[in-house]
């Protein structure tokens, strides 16, 4: 039964949605929006003027760093406000106080997963360069939030005040974004522990990325598990990335290009901006609230990146002699509508007890989170000095300090060099168990003096002439870095590319970045129709001989009018369904490597329950293929903001429906469940960011959505035409240049 405070929040908090979804939204253009940002007695030292390109994107250039910092917080906060105050409470576990009593769970799990953790003795350690650069970034943030006249509309919508930021929220939201992608494998698997086969699912799901993909053609609820699918959307990351050396490329010089996965949400996951000072001049993609710039290039180098997939967590099995010594503490939840709540948190030696939760309890043990962003390390002094770095030694150096979430940094520099390395602390563990997700303490289990980048295997300059990354297992012979990987399919479709090319442009890296083929759904459509039995589709009626002509006729891309990807996507659905149980599936779905699971399971399969499963699915998904039907009118680019994950009202907070191309393991990466209904894309490709080192204005960008976090706001979805077209936003570092093709200018002083 659903409290009655419960009841009485989700009322009030569907009343006010439905007050915002039928109010008109008032449509701002860029100049309305330029004319909402505070001009006068700013806390800078000297008078500046930021330049916009017609996507709203800035130029900074600032006199000094500390000018260029509180622009910086000012760039943020008139972009990305809304989006911002979101994070901040979502870091802070303070999401009852914007939706009421159905968010105390919600805060129960953030409460305990305790992202500030680390943040008293990250600002201990901190160098006074930093500490100042933060500081001044606050200043402009929140010299924004207090003299703006207009707030956006998330204000009033979840009931949200002017409240001041502080360095210690700015280091909270990087904790916030830098959680371990692993838990939410982990924390959907609990309730399979009790499972009979649970050991060898769970050393099967450790492989998934392992498995074979193909053989021879010869052979809402109380207890508060909803958010679990908005969290995965969130956790989820990936991305893509590939430098080229000088000698392959057509310029004659370097080149990079990356586009990292993430959730599909508005306003985007990424912020643009060019930043120049007298120790910055870089340009790229910033997270909002965060300041630096995350993947980019500056005059002497570039770099990317992608998520390692790091083992920066344990599940900790906590033993039963030491249940007597947990302590506890009890934290008070403001409550929009509602009476406050206390919740009690538990804490172990080894970190917060993490089965305490309601929907993580299912298991029965008492189970603790260890994770390395618990620990101090300092990720933001690191980056600042990457935006800073002039050659490869610089860039190792920078980020031997990066801790959480590991990354896979590729880089390339202007004298040809390329490079990679992995920008993660990990424990230096001993024996790894293979056969529980949790794990039992050791005395020596390597955590107490993590391994950094610089002890971690490294690239420069191989052979080929170009380095790729995209999520993949580490090679054999590295050391243990993590439990759960994506398949190598674009990781392979990379290198196949790249090696191809004779010599690689910017329109070979964009032809890259948008491609849409899985060559091993191409030769797992062909296994299964050599199993179909050729002589035999003679005899089959006009709508199955005609969904096999679509399949035969098949290339294996997922573009948007493709008809045979379609018709081989419902076949895996009916013959997944029928081989495969309900609560095996299920457990696929959490783990990186799904589809090779499944895959799996068909190849192991008795030959004749196979062929009777094949036929009968072949039946089911030939009836479910409309006449006209093609990829892109299942496969949907629904893009909004947070709230249209809601039932009902949620749609009217969605802003695109659009055919998709992509799926989960193509390089355009549009990701989604196996299913034969009509799906949008959780999470995938967000940004697209390629430079050409041979002209310091050679940088191409683009975002799913827009720069713009305002809602109604003509910049708000102006990149989504650009990007169904595969067109990029071109970037300048020179001054010069962003003169002429930043034309609106807005004049700050102090």
């Amino acid at each position: 039964m659903v409290s009655l405070d419960r009841l009485v929040g989700l009322t009030l908090l569907l009343a006010c949605l439905t007050k915002h979804t039928v109010h008109r939204r008032r449509v701002f253009t860029l100049e309305d929006r330029l004319a909402m940002l505070p001009r006068k007695k700013l806390p800078v030292e000297k008078s500046m003027v930021i330049r916009w390109n017609q996507h709203h994107v800035p130029f900074i250039n600032a006199e000094t760093d500390h000018d260029l910092a509180v622009a910086l917080g000012m760039v943020h906060a008139h972009l990305r406000l809304g989006q911002l105050e979101l994070m901040r409470r979502l870091a802070q576990g303070r999401v009852s106080e914007m939706i009421g009593s159905i968010g105390v769970e919600v805060d129960r799990l953030l409460r305990t997963l305790d992202f500030g953790r680390a943040v008293p003795a990250i600002l201990v350690g901190m160098p006074p360069a930093t500490r100042a650069w933060l500081d001044a970034f606050v200043r402009g943030l929140n010299h924004y939030l207090m003299q703006t006249a207009a707030l956006p509309p998330e204000f009033d919508l979840f009931g949200l005040r002017r409240e001041p930021w502080s360095v210690t929220d700015i280091l909270t939201l990087g904790r916030l974004v830098s959680a371990d992608v692993n838990w939410i494998v982990w924390f959907q698997l609990l309730k399979f522990r009790g499972d009979a086969d649970w050991p060898r699912l769970w050393r099967k799901l450790l492989e998934a990325d392992n498995l074979p993909c193909w053989t021879d053609h010869g052979n809402a609820d109380r207890d508060g598990s909803a958010l679990l699918p908005i969290l995965g959307a969130a956790l989820r990351s990936g991305s893509n990335s590939f430098v080229v050396a000088s000698t392959r490329s057509a310029m004659r010089a370097p080149l990079i290009a990356s586009d990292p996965h993430l959730s599909l949400i508005l306003p985007n996951p990424w912020v643009l901006a060019v930043i120049r000072s007298p120790s910055y001049h870089a340009v790229g993609l910033m997270i909002p609230g965060l300041p630096f710039i995350a993947l980019g290039r500056n005059p002497w180098i570039a770099w990317g990146g992608t998520s390692l997939h790091a083992a920066s967590s344990d599940l900790v099995a906590v033993p039963a002699e030491a249940l007597a010594g947990i302590r506890q503490r009890e934290e008070e939840l403001s409550v929009r509508w509602g009476r406050s709540r206390r919740v009690r948190i538990r804490e172990t030696q080894w970190g917060p007890v993490v089965s305490d939760i309601p929907l993580l309890s299912a298991s029965g043990d008492t189970l603790a989170l260890r994770w390395m962003g618990h620990r101090p390390s300092d990720e933001i002094t690191a980056m600042l000095a990457v935006n800073r770095a002039r050659n490869w030694t610089e860039f190792r150096a920078a980020l031997d300090g990066f801790a959480v979430p590991g990354q896979n940094m590729l880089y390339a520099d202007e004298s040809g060099r390329i490079g990679r390395l992995m920008a993660v602390h990990m424990p230096r563990r001993g024996n790894i168990p293979s056969d529980d997700v949790a794990v039992m303490p050791e005395p020596t289990d390597g955590w107490g003096a993590p391994a950094t980048s610089s002890e971690l295997p490294c690239l420069a300059d191989p052979s080929q002439g170009f380095i790729t990354s995209a999520n993949e297992r580490p090679q054999e012979g590295s050391p243990f870095i993590g439990r759960h990987f994506s398949p190598p399919d674009r990781k392979q479709r990379l290198d196949d590319l790249l090696a191809a090319a004779e010599q690689i442009s910017v329109e070979t890296a964009v032809q890259i970045q948008c491609d849409v083929h899985w060559t091993t759904a191409l030769a797992q459509c062909r296994q299964l129709l050599a199993w179909l039995d050729f002589p035999a589709m003679a005899r089959r009626n006009a709508r199955e001989r005609g969904f096999i002509a679509d399949l035969t006729n098949w290339n294996g891309g997922y573009d948007r009018v493709s008809r045979g990807a379609l018709a081989f996507e419902l076949l895996c659905h009916h013959l997944a369904r029928i081989l495969i149980s309900r609560r095996r599936r299920e457990a696929y779905s959490v783990a990186w490597g799904t589809r090779r699971l499944i895959w799996d399971d068909v190849l192991s399969a008795d030959p004749g329950r196979r062929q009777r499963a094949l036929r009968l699915a072949l039946r089911n998904a030939a009836k479910a293929i409309g006449a006209r039907e093609t990829w892109g009118s299942r496969h949907r680019l629904r893009l909004g903001h947070p709230l249209a994950l809601l039932p009902v009202l949620g749609r009217a907070w969605r802003f695109t429906d659009l055919p998709a191309a992509g799926t989960s393991d193509t390089l355009m990466k549009t990701a989604h469940t196996l299913t034969d209904r009509r799906h949008g894309s959780r999470y995938g490709s967000v940004a697209r960011h390629i430079s050409d080192l041979s002209d310091l204005d050679h940088n191409y960008f683009a975002l799913l959505g827009g720069q713009d976090g305002w809602l109604g706001s003509t910049t708000f979805l102006d990149q989504v035409p650009l990007w169904q077209r595969s067109e990029y936003v071109v970037l300048p570092l020179r001054p010069e240049t962003a003169r002429v093709t930043f034309p609106h200018c807005t004049e700050l002083a102090p």
